[in-house]
C-alpha cells in the first residue's frame, strides 16, 4: 500500500538579520501573501528572532503561517538567565520550536545531547520540534545518511511516537553557500531519514535547508516534504516563488 505522504511544509528562519521594523515590514508581506495564496495545501511557517514572536503572532493570526522559535530552554521553568521557556513559547501560541542547528551546535557547544534534552522540552509542553540535523564536512551519502540518521535517533530518544516532528536536513558545508548539496545527495541521506521515522505514529516531515532557492524543490521532492529557506526568502517574492514550486510539485 502507497504511503500518504503529509502537506509539504515551507518556512523561514530570519535568524538576527532584521531590525524590529524590518521585521515588522517583511512580515505584512508574508501576510498579504498568505491572504492571496489562501490554503492551497502548503503548510507555511516563520522563525523570527525572540523579540518579534509577538509582533510576527500578531501579524499573521489567522493568515495560517505557523509562528516558531529559534531556540528554547530544555527546561519549563528555573533559574536560568537568559534562556526561554518552551512551556510560555506554548502559552503566547507559538507552534515550532527550531533546536540543534548547525550555529547553535558550533557556536554555542550544543551537542546530541542537550538537541535531545531540548526536543523532549518542546514536545512535552505541545510544541512541534523542528530539529536541525546535517553532517559537517562533505562525504559520500551513504557516510552522510549514517550520520544524520544517528543524529535523528539520539534527538528524538525521549520525544514520545505520537508527537509530530519535523526534520531539517542542513549539510552544514552546504549552509551559506551559492549552491545547495547535490539534488542526488538530498535525496539519497533524506530518504534514509524517512526510513528512519517510518515508525513513528506522530506526523514526521523531512524539509532540507542549506541554500535552498529556486529551481530546487522539482529536484528533491523525491526525499522531502519541503524547504527550510534562509535570506533567499528577505524577498517575499521569492519565498512565494518557492511555494509555487512545491505547489507544481506536489
Amino acid at each position: 500500500m502507497e504511503t500518504v505522504r503529509p502537506r509539504p511544509l515551507v518556512g523561514v528562519s530570519l535568524k538576527m538579520y532584521f531590525s524590529y521594523e524590518g521585521t515588522r515590514t517583511w512580515l505584512s508581506q508574508v501576510r498579504e501573501m498568505a491572504d492571496d495564496l489562501g490554503d492551497v495545501g502548503v503548510d507555511l511557517f516563520v522563525v523570527p528572532d525572540f523579540l518579534t514572536i509577538g509582533l510576527a503572532l500578531d501579524v499573521l493570526r489567522g493568515s495560517g503561517v505557523v509562528v516558531g522559535a529559534q531556540d528554547a530552554s530544555w527546561e519549563d521553568y528555573g533559574a536560568l538567565t537568559g534562556e526561554v521557556s518552551p512551556a510560555m513559547l506554548a502559552d503566547i501560541g507559538c507552534r515550532y520550536v527550531e533546536i540543534g542547528h548547525a550555529e547553535r551546535r558550533k557556536m554555542f557547544a550544543e551537542d546530541d545531547i542537550v538537541t535531545a534534552r531540548k526536543a523532549a522540552a518542546a514536545a512535552r509542553n505541545g510544541l512541534v520540534p523542528l530539529i536541525c540535523v546535517g553532517e559537517t564536512v562533505w562525504t559520500d551519502s551513504a557516510d552522510a545518511a549514517r550520520v544524520t540518521v544517528e543524529q535523528v535517533e539520539m534527538a528524538l530518544e525521549e520525544v514520545p511516537t505520537d508527537a509530530e516532528v519535523i526534520i531539517a536536513y542542513e549539510p552544514i558545508w552546504a549552509i551559506g553557500q551559492q549552491e545547495p548539496a547535490s539534488a542526488e545527495h538530498v535525496v539519497a541521506v533524506t530518504t534514509r531519514i524517512r526510513a528512519a521515522l517510518a515508525r513513528r505514529s506522530g506526523t514526521s516531515r523531512v524539509i532540507y535547508g542549506g541554500s535552498a532557492g529556486p529551481g530546487l524543490y522539482g529536484k528533491v521532492a523525491d526525499g522531502v516534504d519541503g524547504l527550510f529557506l534562509g535570506r533567499f526568502a528577505h524577498d517575499v517574492a521569492n519565498f512565494r516563488s518557492v511555494v509555487g514550486e512545491v505547489l507544481a510539485g506536489r
